[in-house]
Order: C-alpha cells, then structure tokens, then sequence
C-alpha cells in the first residue's frame, strides 16, 4: 500500500495566560516527508498527556531537561507507534511497536535511534508510557526499605497510582496518598493497594495525617509540593527521606507560569531529625528506564501491578485531555488512543 503523505500535529496556537484552554492549541494537517536514508515512518497509536507540559507551555521554570514549547511548536511526550516503513538494513521491520518521545501528532518520520523498540513478549505496551519517576524516586533518592511508612502526595495521578503500588512491592509496611476527591480516595484504597487515602481540602492535611501514621512516615514521594510537601515534612520521623519528584501544586496555580512551587520548610525540625530532603530527575539516572521496564514487565505478568489510566480517543481531543487533567477529572495516567 502507498506510505501516507500527511500528518495531523497539535501545536499550540498561542501562550495562555493561567491554565491552558482548547482553544490554545491548533490541529494542523502538515506534509509529511518520504523515509529517507536511515529514516523510520511510525504510525502513533497511543500518547501520554502530562502534568509537566504546563509549565513547558507556561514558559515557567529554569534549567529543564527539555525545551519550553513556544507558540507554533508541536507538543510532545511519550508514545506508542507502529513501524510502517523501515530501512532493510536496519534494526526496525514494519509492525514493530516502538516508543518515543515525539506524541501529539498521528504519523512521523525520524531517524531510527529515534525509536526504541518493544520487546514482543511485552505484557501490555500501553504500559511503557507510564514514568518511571517513581520507581526511581523511591529507589533511588528516598532508598525504600522493608517495613516503612511511605506517603505519596498526589496519589492518584499517572505517577503515584503506579507509585503505592510499587512501594507494597518493594516492601513497604504501609502506603499513605493524598488526592483531590473522595471519589478517587476510595479507588486509592479499593483498587491500588493503598491503606489510606486523605483529601487534603475536607480537613487539615497535618490531622489526617497525624491519624493514618501516629507514629510518622519514613518516606515521603511527594508530587505536589505546597503545603502538602510542607505538611510531610511535619509528619515525618526520625531519618525519613523526602524524594520531591513533582511540583502539581505550582502547576495547578493559574496565577504563574507554572514552574514555581514554594513550600515552608521546618529547618529545624530537618536538623533535629536527621531529614533527608532530594530532589529527583531522570536524567542523573540514565540507567533507570531499562530497570523500570523490566520490573514493570515480571509484575505485569505476575498480576502484581496495574496501569491505571483515563483513556481518550483521538487526536482531535487531546486539548481537552490536557485540560481535564489540570480540572482534576482524570485518574491514573492520561493517555489518548490513536
């Protein structure tokens, strides 16, 4: 069959001042090149919406990993695709599922490094778009041990449902979430492992708190930072390590840009307790991916572990995917089938 020659791309149409709307973005039928030398065309079937995109579209932060996406620039972030056309003498055949970080447009061409190719005996591909943030933010900076009381901020995002049940896997003695509705607490609970879930804005944060862990947390993944971060911070005990992965509180903020999120921090309360406080990035941990995806792999085959996810359909809808997911209507991962 003939290769196709267009591709749809969202981009965005101009830089909103608050949280993004639909009508920021523009989806554009574009030419799409023919294969050349070394080239791979991949269909998309599947792409990850995320948190962080706020502040690449805000302009906010400094020193980040990837570009800021300017007025006029495709959007951009995990995907799934399907391998139409590829080099005889290269690694990749039509058919081949592979993943990458160029989501937000149905068809692309790119050189084949581009693509990292998934294993055929994968248990579910969708679940390679999930972060590896945290595993690595409890593995690596907080240093999960048996037995600890760990709280994950955030809780019911595409980040920590994945995380609570992680952390049961590695061994944690009690698993804590915080998240922005009773409706999703009771899914944190009944479906994801964990043994409690608050929702900070019905009480105190520092009460529920003080009820689900009497005696502290050992561990904090916080993804929301704020007065949450502010709040783990008071209810953590003696040598507790604090990963900071995300930054949810600043990004949900309409009033900046979204790479802000400042927090109080009891410095004495850190001294006197021998607190740990880190923050963690994938990109100090090159080899992190290859070790998540193995592991993600056996617990999917073993049943152990679940991809939680809000499923939209279409690439005509991926605005209002990224809008639902600062709104609060989404749980687990959000991801748009192609």
């Amino acid at each position: 069959m003939p290769l196709p020659t267009t591709a749809r791309v969202v981009r965005l149409a101009t830089r909103p001042d608050g949280l993004p709307a639909p009508e920021h973005f523009a989806l554009a039928e574009e030419p799409l090149p023919a294969p050349g030398p070394g080239e791979v065309l991949v269909r998309n079937k599947a792409f990850l919406v995320f948190p962080g995109l706020r502040t690449l579209i805000g302009g906010g932060g400094t020193g980040l990993p990837v570009p800021h996406i300017a007025p006029g620039d495709a959007l951009f972030g995990p995907a799934l695709g399907e391998v139409l056309a590829a080099p005889a003498d290269g690694p990749l055949r039509p058919g081949d599922l592979v993943t990458h970080l160029s989501g937000w447009r149905d068809r692309l061409v790119a050189d084949a490094a581009h693509f990292s190719p998934v294993p055929a005996d994968f248990p579910d591909p969708l679940a390679l778009l999930s972060s590896p943030a945290g595993y690595g933010g409890l593995t690596r900076t907080a240093g999960l041990r048996p037995g600890d009381v760990v709280l994950v901020t955030g809780a019911a995002g595409g980040v920590g449902s994945l995380a609570g049940q992680i952390a049961r896997l590695l061994g944690a003695g009690r698993v804590i979430g915080t998240t922005r509705s009773p409706a999703k607490a009771k899914r944190l609970t009944a479906e994801l492992g964990y043994d409690a879930a608050l929702v900070p804005g019905e009480r105190p944060l520092a009460e529920q708190l003080a009820e689900a862990a009497p005696d502290g947390v050992d561990v904090v993944l916080d993804l929301v930072g704020g007065d949450q971060l502010t709040a783990a911070v008071n209810a953590a005990r003696r040598g507790a390590r604090i990963a900071v992965v995300g930054a949810l509180a600043g990004q949900l903020d309409p009033t900046t840009p979204g790479g802000d999120a400042p927090v109080v921090i009891d410095a004495f309360r850190v001294c006197t307790l021998g607190l740990t406080l880190r923050g963690f990035t994938g990109v100090d941990h090159p080899e992190l991916n290859a070790e998540w995806q193995e592991h993600l792999a056996g617990w999917l085959r073993a049943g152990e572990i679940t991809f939680p996810l809000t499923s939209v359909t279409g690439i005509d809808q991926a605005p209002h995917a990224l809008v639902r997911l600062f709104t609060g209507d989404t749980f687990g991962a959000t991801v748009v089938e192609l």
